[in-house]
């Protein structure tokens, strides 16, 4: 369990379509290649320390003729933000994926002291 040791939370949100590889052939549509979609996320205003970040799938468009494969994770989180990353695998092919994100997690209160 991650405990905040503070009396200021903050959340931040936030969605990004990741690929749409059906117009252009890409990877993640013809099933060839890498099958990883990285982007980098940085928060608008930091965190104090690294927040719990949760990701979901909001959109995607898939190949109905092929199984359905899918790992979205947030990797490398840090006060400032994260990698939210995208795989698929095996025969699966996927024309776009659009996910949103949540992060909540300390931050500092116009009242805190800076004591250095």
């Amino acid at each position: 369990m991650k405990r905040i040791s503070t009396t200021c939370v903050g959340i931040q949100q936030g969605t990004r379509v990741l690929f749409s590889d059906y117009a252009d052939g890409g990877q993640m549509w013809t099933g060839t290649g890498e099958r990883e979609s990285r982007h980098i996320v940085t928060f608008k205003e930091p965190f104090i320390a690294p927040p719990s970040v949760l990701v979901g799938i909001a959109m995607w468009d898939i190949d109905h003729r092929h199984n359905a494969r899918a790992d979205l994770v947030a990797e490398n989180i840090s006060a400032t933000g994260f990698h939210l990353v995208f795989r698929t695998w095996g025969d699966t092919r996927i024309a776009r994926v659009r996910a949103d994100w949540t992060a909540l997690g300390p931050v500092r209160d116009e009242d805190d002291w800076d004591v250095a």
